[in-house]
């Protein structure tokens, strides 16, 4: 009998605890998907929502969380170094139409 070893996939998933990032991670981390998390947590919405979601996926083997912004071009990059996932979904956004308004340098 020949022994198949599958492949272990890291997927790196931006925005990991807003809305649809949380669900996306929580419905790869029940296809057992290793993933690992990144996000700033800003205060733009309620850090306590958000950090009710991040509880909520730490419960998984699976899951590792980076508290990373990654328009910090360091960070991200040594994120991307220590965990070298081998697929990325990018949800992470800044909120706040008016505020790209006023602020249009923290979209880019």
């Amino acid at each position: 009998m020949e022994i198949v070893i599958k492949p272990t996939y890291s997927i790196l998933v931006t925005g990991s605890v807003g809305f649809i990032g949380m669900h996306l991670c929580r419905s790869l981390l029940k296809d057992n998907y290793n993933v690992v998390g990144f996000d700033n947590i800003n205060n733009y919405y309620d850090k306590n929502l958000k950090r009710a979601r991040l509880k909520k996926l730490k419960k998984f083997n699976n899951f590792i969380f980076e508290d990373i912004d990654i328009s910090n071009y360091s960070s991200l990059y040594k994120g991307f170094q220590k965990y070298a996932p081998s697929k990325v979904v990018n949800l992470a956004a800044q909120a706040g139409v008016l505020y790209s308004l006023e602020n249009p340098h923290a979209y880019i």
